[in-house]
């Protein structure tokens, strides 16, 4: 089963490509580090093109790469930033990109960045993307400082957010941020595991501090999916925890999809049962998704993934 996005209206020369494979690198305890991976598709100058944000922390570095497909789609143009700098004012810069003929303009500034234990800042900051005097993807809640700074206007077509992977680590509480509506805050998702004894293990996952879904018996109930009401909107959760459970400790990592609006059919919802709802990784590990013309109220359909690597 594959998702979709809606499409914008606007008459654009070149439209998405069809299908993206998302492939999961291996992540070892050795190279085990946080990373949060959003995937946005952005009008620039002209053309929708795919546009990766990818925000990386481990004990050494702390990085933001973005990284934009070129139209013929076989080549792409990366630069990564320190966000963790030893100089102060390197903590904001500014770097021009050529970009199949066009001009394109990284401005960031994470000075005053807030962050949590992820290595994606959750306020003070801003990340802007500019193109023919638009600003076409803008990162961050400083949006009137990037638009001061950027001596540019607001895209006449905004990006889309298609999908946000992240890979956590901890031993049993695993915590995330997501926005399922984009006129709502971004929600705090938390996933947590009951720790190995006498009782049968359980699994709670809890959205604003709400239990949602509580999962008791994991050992035979490791796959699964549910649908939630989050701010009186559906939800639906999936989970596949099998390598926590039958895999050697540290090797393995549980897979948590949310997925905003309700399943797309009785059959889907039925046919889910214990395997995610046709949602979760294929035998190689990656995963599918579409694009295709929907309604007219343009909105985008999301999803998150989340990697949660258990530690012992």
């Amino acid at each position: 089963m594959s998702f979709s996005r809606s499409m914008r209206s606007q008459s654009l020369t070149n439209p998405p490509p069809l299908a993206e494979k998302i492939t999961e690198e291996p992540i070892t305890n050795k190279t085990a580090q946080s990373t949060v991976t959003c995937f946005y598709q952005a009008n620039i100058a002209g053309f929708w093109r795919n546009v990766t944000v990818l925000w990386c922390k481990n004990l050494m570095n702390h990085t933001l790469t973005i990284t934009i497909q070129s139209l013929q789609g076989d080549f792409h143009y990366n630069y990564k930033i320190d966000v963790k700098p030893w100089h102060f004012w390197s903590k904001k810069g500014f770097k021009s990109l050529e970009l199949d003929g066009n001009q394109v303009d990284i401005y960031w500034d994470v000075r005053s960045a807030k962050f949590s234990t992820g290595p994606e800042p959750y306020s003070d900051f801003y990340v802007a993307l500019v193109s023919d005097e638009e600003v076409v993807l803008l990162l961050g809640d400083y949006k009137k400082k990037a638009y001061k700074r950027t001596k540019s206007r607001p895209a006449l077509v905004e990006a889309l957010l298609i999908y946000k992977k992240e890979n956590v680590f901890a031993k049993k509480c695993f915590s995330t941020r997501a926005k399922f509506d984009d006129r709502r805050k971004e929600c705090d998702i938390v996933v947590e595991i009951s720790s190995s004894g006498a009782k049968d293990p359980e699994m709670w996952i809890s959205i604003d501090g709400i239990v949602l879904v509580q999962v008791k018996n994991l050992q035979w109930k490791f796959r699964g999916n549910q649908t939630v009401v989050v701010n009186k909107q559906s939800v639906q959760v999936l989970w596949d925890v099998h390598d926590w459970l039958f895999t050697n400790p540290g090797t393995g990592h549980g897979l948590f999809i949310f997925k905003p609006g309700p399943p797309e059919s009785e059959s889907d919802k039925e046919g889910s049962g214990g395997g995610g709802g046709g949602l979760e990784p294929s035998d190689d590990g990656s995963i599918y998704y579409s694009t295709r013309s929907m309604n007219s109220s343009h909105q985008a359909e999301f999803c998150l993934f989340l990697y949660a690597w258990k530690l012992e």
